[in-house]
């Protein structure tokens, strides 16, 4: 046996072309909705501050104000999002007005008493 006759095996094939790094579908647009969640649930947490409740108050009107915008105008987006931020902007508009009364009373009070101490 002679081994003029062995030939080595061919090369094996070449890996094909790889393709074009493609970005993946983008997802239902939900600024509105997300925006709504966020100012919503800030608005909650500092509604609760006696006199940083403006601050609460004020996101959560803008939450509830975009949390209305965003149902019409992002029905692909999920719907929690929104529903969650339109109800911590009421709920931080009402803490934030009961917060306001109480202060108003308050003050009312303190200044009634002063001007009952003698010598004013």
């Amino acid at each position: 046996m002679s081994d003029d006759n062995l030939t080595p095996p061919p090369p094996p094939p070449a890996a094909p072309p790889a393709s074009p790094y493609v970005a993946p579908a983008a997802g239902p647009k939900q600024a509105l909705s997300l925006t709504s969640f966020i100012l919503g649930l800030v608005g909650f947490i500092f509604s609760w501050i006696p006199f940083v409740g403006i601050i609460g108050f004020l996101a959560g009107v803008a939450a509830v104000i975009l949390g209305f915008i965003a149902k019409n105008k992002e029905p692909a987006a999920p719907r929690w999002m929104w529903i969650v931020g339109v109800i911590a902007g009421f709920v931080a508009i009402a803490i934030s007005i009961v917060y306001l009364i109480i202060i108003i009373i308050i003050a009312v009070g303190a200044a009634s008493s002063v001007s009952n101490l003698p010598g004013y």
